[in-house]
């Protein structure tokens, strides 16, 4: 049966663990909660893994810095062997409005840096990915404290359940493929 790596981008530390910018690492921690397990520290982060219905699942949350993702994806891809169509990266987004997701099978990164690096370390662009919107509510020249800021109030309340539907996007895209999961879930 074919491995599965979900890749939740953020960055590490506490003073991060809040922000914008790290949607990716909410999801994937909702995603292993549901799952009953837990991360553990590994080679370029914390990894966990279980079976969704009978498929090998991987999820990483890189400990190399937003920016510098694409080492901690290829090296599990790589020792893993896993193939590109079962990677599925889940980042931010400030060109959709807050809690909207949008998925691809593939694409450009966007001027995201953590998937413009994944792209440059793997060597291709055409993999599935998970965007959540973050929304644009900043001043110009503000944009890098808004997506390292934490929510707002009104975000935090509405948070949870926009995280629980971003969890079964992924769940959607292991078990019934790229395509209904964009069907199921894009613009929700």
């Amino acid at each position: 049966m074919n491995k599965y790596l979900i890749v939740g981008l953020g960055n590490p530390g506490e003073k991060y663990r809040y922000s914008r910018h790290n949607i990716g690492f909410l999801i994937a921690d909702e995603l292993v909660r549901k799952q009953h397990t837990v991360f553990e520290a590994s080679n370029f982060g914390e990894i966990a893994r279980f079976k969704y219905r009978a498929r090998p699942i991987i999820v990483l949350k890189p400990n190399t810095f937003m920016n510098l993702s694409g080492d901690a994806v290829r090296f599990w891809m790589q020792k893993e062997q896993i193939s590109i169509e079962n990677i599925f990266i889940i980042s931010d987004d400030l060109n959709l409005p807050f809690g909207t997701i949008r998925i691809r099978a593939k694409g450009s990164d966007g001027g995201h840096n953590g998937l413009k690096d994944i792209q440059d370390k793997i060597l291709n662009k055409n993999y599935p990915r998970l965007r959540f919107g973050i929304g644009s509510e900043f001043m110009s020249g503000q944009q890098v404290d808004y997506v390292l800021g934490n929510w707002s109030e009104e975000e935090i309340k509405l948070l949870p359940e926009r995280i629980d539907v971003a969890s079964k996007a992924v769940l959607s895209f292991v078990f019934e493929g790229i395509t209904n999961a964009m069907n199921n879930y894009n613009g929700k």
